[in-house]
């Protein structure tokens, strides 16, 4: 049976969908039953795979590309993330279900690879930093205005997701307290036990560790797979 909170957040993430005017009665129930599945089994805020869905990909074309190749709702650039998680998430990144597969989990693989010491918010902000790929911003100079780009969009259109809560408190705050494994004394979070959540589509938690060509070596880091080392 499925938990009440569960579907409530389903049918709110369901209904901010449909406010954006993009999406029939199916197609964003369809998407936010995959959305909010793959962020209870990520332990990642449903806001925030909102927000960046709507930054990423507001007209929600599932044949999306980007001039650098990301493609699909949540914008995931195949030749890094696929070689390395295809046979876990699937290929196809024209499939609702399967880039937002690949987009929660690599919010949530980056917001874990953020230091113990930064607060909820420079988390959160580290975290949508490097899931846009800005690193040094050289190549696209405004990409330190994609967590602002995010916040906003969670602001305006996450209203029924936030049910009334800002970012900090609907999304960074809850963030930073799943990746701690800690509640502070006003988080609200989701409190449907794992039993009662229908599980996502099984994955492996880490792929046996295997030799891997030069040119997989860069992809494998940044997922974790394998230890970087200079040649």
């Amino acid at each position: 049976m499925k938990h009440p909170q569960f579907r409530r957040d389903i049918a709110a993430f369901a209904a901010d969908l449909r406010g954006t005017g993009q999406l029939d009665d199916a197609r964003a129930d369809s998407i936010a039953r995959v959305a909010v599945r793959e962020a209870y089994h990520r332990r990642v805020p449903p806001a925030l795979v909102l927000g960046v869905m709507l930054t990423e990909n507001d007209a929600f074309k599932r044949n999306a590309r980007s001039k650098v190749g990301a493609m699909g709702l949540m914008q995931i650039m195949p030749r890094l993330w696929t070689p390395n998680l295809g046979h876990l998430l699937g290929r196809n990144l024209k499939d609702d279900e399967t880039n937002l597969r690949y987009g929660v989990y690599i919010l949530k693989h980056f917001a874990r690879s953020t230091a113990d010491t930064l607060d909820p918010a420079a988390a959160t902000r580290t975290a949508l930093l490097r899931y846009n790929g800005c690193v040094r911003g050289k190549n696209t100079p405004d990409c330190r205005a994609y967590p602002e780009k995010v916040r906003r969009h969670v602001e305006n259109d996450a209203q029924n997701v936030c049910a009334g809560r800002g970012f900090h408190d609907c999304v960074a705050v809850p963030l930073w307290a799943a990746l701690r494994d800690t509640l502070s004394p006003h988080v609200i979070v989701a409190s449907a036990p794992a039993s009662q959540v229908p599980a996502a589509a099984p994955d492996r938690t880490r792929p046996t560790v295997r030799r891997v060509a030069r040119v997989d070596r860069m992809g494998n880091y940044l997922l974790g797979l394998v230890s970087p080392r200079t040649e």
